[in-house]
């Protein structure tokens, strides 16, 4: 059995998988950089990463991930970006006291915490009975009843909540929109209606755990278009344009 990566090691990983991302490549000084620490650090850290067949790496040249090392990569990238989602979308905690408390929380959760936690956020974020109450109530805390505890009843919220339902229905305004995962901008998100074929991509996205009815939301394109970015179950997924039009969604309605 395989020992277990390390903390250390787990950042090193998760930093290299983030800069090819965003730069197309990784090199031991941009490592150094955004880690904040020394060359020499690096240089003992990839070398073990190498020894795991977690990276390929030689001196004074790029460093790029195995399979494998992006497999675990995407894996620790998951974790803290769902525990950063939850913090701030469903108990409203500011974005930088929710990463630096996602970088803390992620080596310690385990992947059936992280499943739950994605359900549940999808559910707050989506439902239109309890999505927008509950983060406008931020949580377990209604700053509403809080503010005015002489003018505010449960009772009187949930009337409101439901007319809002009613308003949104009759409005057509909670109506999804059906299109591809092509058509989607930066920002929008959408439900999973249909994968089609049964290509690499579908392989991917079913490993995942991904089925009808999962929420994706596109995080950037290209400037020529291709490829996708997505983030789908906490999951990032570079997709292709044809890809990408391959996937049937349901456009969710805006917060």
């Amino acid at each position: 059995m395989a020992q277990a990566l390390s903390e250390s090691m787990e950042d090193y990983l998760e930093t290299i998988f983030l800069l090819i991302r965003e730069q197309a490549v990784a090199r031991s000084r941009d490592i150094a950089a955004r880690m904040n620490v020394n060359k020499s650090s690096v240089t003992g850290a990839l070398q073990a990463l190498a020894e795991r067949a977690l990276v390929n790496y030689e001196p004074y040249g790029y460093v790029t991930l195995t399979r494998a090392g992006a497999a675990e990569a995407q894996r620790v990238l998951r974790r803290h970006e769902v525990l950063k989602d939850f913090l701030v979308k469903v108990l409203s905690v500011e974005e930088a006291e929710a990463d630096a408390n996602a970088c803390r929380m992620e080596h310690a959760v385990s992947k059936g915490v992280v499943d739950r936690l994605v359900d549940f956020a999808e559910f707050v974020e989506t439902c239109p009975r309890a999505g927008a109450k509950w983060i406008h109530g931020f949580g377990y805390r209604c700053r509403e009843a809080i503010a005015a505890p002489e003018a505010m009843s449960c009772e009187r919220c949930i009337a409101q909540c439901l007319d809002d339902v009613k308003t949104q229905e009759n409005r057509g305004a909670n109506k999804s929109v059906s299109t591809t995962l092509k058509e989607l901008k930066p920002g929008d998100k959408a439900r999973i209606e249909k994968l089609s074929g049964a290509g690499a991509v579908a392989r991917r996205i079913a490993d995942m755990g991904v089925t009808k009815g999962s929420v994706v939301e596109v995080i950037r394109i290209a400037p020529l278009g291709d490829p996708i970015d997505v983030k789908i179950k906490g999951y990032h997924l570079s997709l292709r344009k044809e890809e990408a039009a391959g996937i049937a969604v349901s456009r969710l309605p805006a917060k």
